[in-house]
């Protein structure tokens, strides 16, 4: 999961990245609304975790500018504002969510993998295929209930995974939304973590989930195994 933070506390840029990349997840940081519909039109981010106090354009000028423009990432809205009139202003100019500050990591965590499961069919924090349950509420890896250990990065490839399961997934679109600006990222090392992924599952009892289409990508379905 890769999430874009717009924020110019710094301070408060830094602690957010560091909470949610201990969860796994790819975050990237920027400073002003330039910055992020620049950033948001590069990158395939899942959510926008985006302030409304910003400077050169406000945050619901950002929001709107990525709606016209067919942005189509999640907008999570943060602000010290609690009027429902101003919440209300959030949403109309395209949130999909708003969370007032001060609030606790956990629960911005919980709002971002909440908005990830709209477009589920299913939106329960659990994902199945197969005898493979990631339960992402718990950042569980479970294979006919035996538990797995996961690194945060291992458990990051493995929802992608399970979130596009069946689908042909390009080396780069797994680098794009599952590692972030910082990271030291080539298609040899999805081919790693892929490598390490497939001996876990094995090792606890699953066929190979993974098909690999040379040329291509990977294909995640234990159905086919």
């Amino acid at each position: 999961m890769r999430v874009l933070i717009v924020e110019d506390d710094e301070q408060v840029a830094g602690s957010l990245r560091r909470g949610l990349r201990e969860l796994g997840m790819a975050v990237d940081t920027v400073a002003d609304g330039v910055e992020a519909v620049a950033a948001a039109e590069a990158a395939p981010y899942d959510v926008i975790v985006l302030d409304v106090m910003l400077p050169g354009r406000d945050g619901y000028e950002v929001a709107r500018t990525l709606r016209r423009r067919r942005v189509g990432s999640r907008i999570l809205m943060l602000t010290g504002r609690t009027a429902v009139d101003d919440r209300v202003q959030g949403l109309d100019a395209g949130a999909d969510d708003y969370l007032a500050k001060p609030f606790a990591l956990k629960e911005l965590a919980a709002r971002i993998r909440a908005l990830t499961r709209r477009d589920l069919a299913d939106r329960t924090a659990i994902l199945r295929a197969g005898p493979i349950l990631l339960d992402t509420g718990a950042r569980r890896l479970t294979v006919e209930n035996r538990a797995i250990e996961l690194t945060a990065k291992e458990y990051a490839v493995l929802e992608f995974f399970m979130l596009h399961r069946g689908l042909v997934l390009t080396r780069d679109q797994v680098l794009d939304n599952v590692w972030d600006w910082d990271a030291e990222s080539s298609q040899n090392l999805v081919e790693a973590y892929v490598s390490r992924l497939r001996r876990k599952l094995v090792a606890a009892g699953t066929a190979d989930p993974w098909t690999t289409l040379r040329g291509a990508g990977y294909r995640f379905d234990p159905s086919e195994s």
